[in-house]
């Protein structure tokens, strides 16, 4: 198993070492979880008092903690830490550090003999095409792109450089996918938005189809969660902004905007033709309606549902209706306690009968 050393983390990552700079780390591990080969990280104060007991080698703590951290004793010596001002942001780019050096090498690129790609598809220098992948006719794959196993990029779709299409994605004909953007297994990007013209017919309702003439354009630096279902534009274009991270199951409907660095959680359904701003947060099974817009910088709470425009950034709670978060807390702790104020004016009522 490879290793590295503590010194060797604080020169690619900065952060001031505490303790045995030559320890070495085989892996990354949760604190309570880890061993004396592991580096854990520690920025949420309710996990403190596992930093006592945690017999990780290395853990990555903020200036407020250095002292405890630093004072842990492991294996025999005073045991190593990282001090940084975000623990959590280091973490993070610790994780990108470790699969660049610390995994195994991937084979050279190459298209799979298994793999369809259509004469006129333009490849660019390492590409790498998995088994049964499917690139139709006009379709444009950017340099060091990697389209997975049996996926399929339709015609005259486009995949930017160093973007990831996991195993068994769809990108429909017409469809962008910018750049270093990661698209996780079973996202279908591109399929008819749920648009009809109700008629009377003879045996009752009739549903006319409204072609969807449009397409999806996703920006750079996005990524998007197993299973979520992105729908192409009636006429214009469905269009998520660069920056944007989608969860999983989510579903994004035609004509939707989303604005750049905005994050979604799972299972968001968000109606046709609905605008979000830039650097909203929207968590899971939160429910946004078409045809309203939603400002920069807006965060609504899980099983929200939207039902009208938000032109004012700040939290947003609530099932129905909808209202700024600490009206809504307010408003549900007060209805926790309406069957017992009931109880108390029926008693008075009684008293003065």
């Amino acid at each position: 198993m490879k290793q590295v050393l503590v010194s060797d983390l604080i020169a690619a990552l900065g952060g001031v070492s505490l303790g045995a700079s030559d320890t070495a780390i085989r892996y990354v591990a949760p604190l309570e979880e880890a061993g004396p080969e592991a580096i854990a990280f520690l920025a949420n104060p309710k996990y403190l008092p596992q930093l006592a007991s945690t017999q990780a080698a290395c853990v990555i703590v903020s200036p407020a903690i250095q002292e405890a951290a630093a004072g842990r004793q492991g294996e025999g010596r005073q045991a190593s830490c990282i001090v940084t001002p975000d623990p959590y942001l280091y973490f993070a780019r610790l994780t990108q550090w470790w699969v660049q050096h610390m995994r195994e090498a991937r084979p050279a690129p190459a298209v799979h003999v298994t793999a369809s790609v259509a004469a006129d598809a333009q490849l660019g220098a390492g590409v790498e095409v998995g088994p049964f992948a499917v690139i139709e006719a006009g379709a444009r794959i950017g340099d060091g792109a990697r389209i997975g196993a049996h996926t399929v990029v339709e015609r005259n779709a486009v995949v930017g450089a160093s973007t990831r299409l996991a195993p068994r994605v769809v990108l429909g004909y017409d469809c962008i996918v910018g750049e270093r953007s990661l698209i996780h297994s079973g996202v279908v990007i591109g399929a008819d938005g749920f648009g009809f013209a109700p008629t009377k017919g003879d045996s009752g309702m009739k549903w006319v189809k409204i072609e969807q003439l449009g397409a999806v354009r996703i920006g750079n630096d996005v990524e998007i969660g197993a299973n979520t279902c992105i729908d192409r534009g009636a006429l214009g274009d469905t269009v998520i902004a660069d920056g944007a991270i989608i969860d999983n199951l989510v579903q994004i409907a035609h004509n939707v905007k989303i604005g750049k660095g905005t994050a979604i959680a799972g299972a968001v359904a968000i109606a046709g033709s609905a605008e979000i701003g830039a650097n909203c947060i929207v968590a899971g099974a939160a429910r946004i309606n078409g045809h309203i817009k939603i400002t920069d910088g807006v965060q609504i709470g899980p099983t929200a549902n939207i039902s009208n425009s938000i032109d004012k950034p700040g939290a947003y709670a609530g099932m129905w209706p909808f209202e700024d978060a600490a009206s809504w807390q307010k408003n549900a702790a007060a209805l926790r306690g309406l069957y017992e104020l009931r109880q108390r004016v029926r008693a008075l009522e009684k008293k003065t009968t």
